[in-house]
């Protein structure tokens, strides 16, 4: 194996150069407790500070608005719980589609065996929460709504200011998972209704292990770490420094360059795509078509099982994902192409194509004339015609 293609960015991204760069002094030169009080302390903290600043004008929010947390999995337990039992007095009713992120699914669950009522969207064939749904089930007593900016796993767009204002309408608090949105899609707080927000840093080109949530001042949501006076007594434990310095650096690249970026994914995630569809048969796309990042391609292949063309792709080094990273050990379909209303079979044979902007034409028509042979080989072999019936 002599050559090697990292499609799995939408698991992790590698740390820029520029972000580590940024990062480095923290671990040996500004290496104070940025909840001290001495020089060495304010210096730590002062770096934090401007971190804090720049994810914050990423997305047009407050820095008062900014709780820096251990990724997006804490965000999401935090705004889930820490705002539905903060609210509990005017109400118990919690909206979240079928296509979030298990972090807020298991959130979810949690709170139901608390008394909570959890209603889950559908969404459509395409992964689109439906408005009308939105509209159907939000009662008087709703007291968040959560729904994913982008999914994680097939790429789809939500039309986030709608729903928000749906919400708003309902009196209900509005949150979404913002994970896989930063960098790749424009995120204005303000203008898009949205009152929390997740964030995490190594989706793009930042560390692992850190995120943050954005709060609207004046919300109020109950602490879910405790234990310490940091970020404004919100959330305790040491702040991580280099890793918030990376975040806030990387956040600000994200989104310096996400036009440029851009381009260049949708022509290389096009370019994959039209190959694909020229040299394979029976492949389906899994998401909406047009509403979608283009750092995302998720498709079923007929005939064969998602985890072989993995583990064969992995042989020829190449790396790639048939689900989210957090239910990568589970042999269960994913829940997100489940929801999409396809066969069991289809949905064992999903595949997600995640791609970094660094990525090469070279790289994909490499992944191409592998996958051909792949997806032939399985096929060869399989048990299952394309009438469905064994052979």
């Amino acid at each position: 194996m002599d050559r090697k293609v990292y499609l799995d960015n939408a698991a992790t991204t590698y740390v820029s150069s520029e972000v580590l760069n940024e990062m480095m002094p923290c671990f040996n030169t500004i290496y104070g407790n940025s909840n001290s009080l001495h020089s060495f302390g304010r210096d730590a903290q002062a770096v934090v500070d401007r971190a804090r600043d720049r994810v914050a004008k990423a997305i047009n929010a407050n820095t008062t608005e900014i709780y820096f947390t251990s990724g997006g999995t804490e965000a999401n337990n935090w705004a889930i719980k820490g705002l539905a039992h903060a609210n509990a007095s005017k109400g118990k009713h919690i909206i979240v589609s079928k296509i979030e992120h298990d972090s807020i699914l298991e959130s979810c669950k949690e709170l139901e065996k608390e008394g909570f009522e959890v209603t889950y969207l559908n969404c459509d064939s395409e992964g689109l929460v439906s408005v009308t749904d939105l509209l159907h089930y939000i009662r008087t007593d709703t007291i968040l709504v959560s729904i994913m900016a982008v999914n994680n796993e097939i790429g789809t767009i939500q039309s986030i200011k709608t729903l928000a204002s749906i919400a708003h309408d309902k009196g209900a608090i509005f949150h979404t998972d913002a994970v896989q949105a930063i960098g790749h899609i424009k995120i204005d707080v303000k203008d898009m209704g949205i009152d929390a927000l997740t964030m995490s840093a190594h989706k793009i080109y930042g560390p692992k292990g850190v995120g943050a949530l954005y709060v609207r001042n004046g919300l109020h949501i109950e602490n879910l770490i405790v234990g310490g006076s940091q970020e404004r007594g919100k959330r305790g434990g040491t702040l991580n420094v280099p890793a918030i310095v990376g975040f806030g650096k990387a956040v600000e690249i994200a989104v310096r360059d996400i036009f440029v970026n851009n381009q260049k994914l949708k022509s290389i995630r096009d370019y994959f795509v039209k190959n694909v569809f020229e040299k394979i048969d029976y492949v389906k796309l899994n998401g909406h078509p047009f509403q979608k990042v283009n750092n995302i391609v998720n498709l079923s292949f007929e005939m064969v099982e998602g985890e072989s063309v993995l583990m064969l792709l992995d042989m020829e080094g190449i790396a790639v994902s048939t689900g989210s990273a957090c239910t990568s050990g589970s042999l269960e379909a994913s829940h997100v192409i489940k929801a999409l209303k396809v066969s069991d079979e289809m949905a064992h044979s999903a595949i997600r194509f995640s791609f970094a902007k660094s990525i090469s034409k070279d790289d994909v028509d490499y992944v191409v004339d592998t996958l051909v042979k792949v997806i032939a080989k399985l096929r060869a072999i399989s048990p299952i015609t394309k009438t469905g019936r064994a052979k």
